[in-house]
């Protein structure tokens, strides 16, 4: 979408793939404790009934979650999703904002938790949580 005001603190994530180049542009806020991902929703993010894919809100909070926790971590290692769990409460539309807004519990050698808000225009649409296993860079 064109012509969509970024907010303040947000730019072009530094850490895209291949799943979700399609759905560019996505934006990256850091903050001293997580990575915070957002996007203005457009087609490409939604079902078949025209509201946000499930899919996309699945594939963003384990980005969000594991980019945190490695960033908690220093980019030091790198994590492998072991679980996760997600619950959609609401839907979101078209030319919403969407964030997917993370917070770490805990990170250790071996392993990290997080857990993380989806909200569109600032309401929560979806909660997930998710474990890492973390593995040493060769």
């Amino acid at each position: 979408m064109t012509g969509q005001i970024i907010p303040e603190g947000f730019e072009r994530q530094s850490r895209g793939s291949p799943l979700t180049d399609p759905w560019e542009p996505i934006y990256q806020r850091q903050t001293p404790d997580a990575i915070i991902l957002g996007l203005w929703l457009a087609k490409p993010h939604t079902n078949a009934r025209g509201f946000v894919h499930g899919g996309l809100i699945a594939a963003l909070t384990d980005k969000a979650m594991g980019h945190s926790c490695g960033h908690q971590l220093r980019g030091a290692v790198s994590l492998v999703t072991v679980g996760m769990a997600i619950d959609f409460i609401s839907s979101a539309q078209i030319g919403q904002w969407l964030t997917v807004e993370t917070d770490v519990i805990k990170t250790g050698s071996t392993i990290c938790f997080a857990q993380c808000l989806v909200k569109a225009d600032g309401a929560t649409i979806a909660r997930a949580n998710a474990t890492f296993r973390v593995v040493k860079k060769q």
